[in-house]
């Protein structure tokens, strides 16, 4: 990364960080995904449980593995080897755990968080259960305004997550949202924060680097 894109996505960053921060969110700009799992692992306690909204950004940061060598409770929906009915356990007791940690698909630069699910896990415990709730966000996530969030969502997000989860959708092909009808749909709970939760201890932070999709 140039010395000019830092200063862009740090300037940008920061925008939103005080946005999000008018809305009543703690939130805070760190320059690397380095910096940022060490924050997120802060949060993190032995013996906490701790859930994971399947986000690829969360993922490549390595946080899951480490939280469990902190000795933490992780509760992994996509563990190799659970029952259909035991993926489901696993996500409602990600509704009440101690910490949750996800990814949006879109922060606004008014500080809105945007949010597309398909069973609607990760949206439901964003808006109450858990009893910390930490989004991390790479600076690719950030846009101007809604408007643009949903363009992001249909031309970049939901292709390549239908791409990753294989599933046989439209935009696999088009590389754009059809508003499909498929029962293989993954779009289908649409989902913003404007305001942190009323009962919700909520951290959202900004990496200057691009992470997710």
């Amino acid at each position: 990364m140039s010395e000019f894109h830092a200063k862009l996505y740090e300037a940008r960053g920061q925008k939103v960080v005080a946005a999000l921060k008018k809305n009543g969110f703690d939130a805070l700009y760190l320059p690397n995904a380095s910096l940022a799992a060490e924050k997120v692992l802060e949060f993190i306690q032995t013996g906490a449980k701790v859930g994971f909204g399947g986000s690829v950004t969360v993922k490549s940061m390595d946080i899951q593995e480490r939280a469990a060598s902190k000795g933490a409770i992780v509760l992994d929906h996509n563990r190799p080897g659970l029952s259909a009915e035991e993926k489901t356990e696993v996500l409602r007791a990600q509704l009440t755990c101690d910490v949750f940690v996800s990814s949006s698909n879109a922060v606004t630069m008014e500080g809105y968080l945007f949010n597309v699910d398909g069973n609607g896990n990760r949206v439901a415990a964003l808006t109450f259960g858990p009893k910390k709730n930490v989004v991390v966000a790479g600076i690719n996530k950030v846009v101007t305004d809604l408007d643009e969030a949903y363009e992001r969502m249909k031309a970049y997000a939901a292709p390549l997550n239908n791409i990753r989860l294989q599933k046989p959708n439209p935009c696999v092909t088009s590389g754009y949202c059809a508003d499909c009808a498929l029962p293989t749909r993954i779009c289908r709970v649409y989902h913003i924060l404007k305001r942190r939760p009323s009962l919700s201890d909520f951290t959202v932070i900004i990496v200057g680097e691009e992470l997710g999709f």
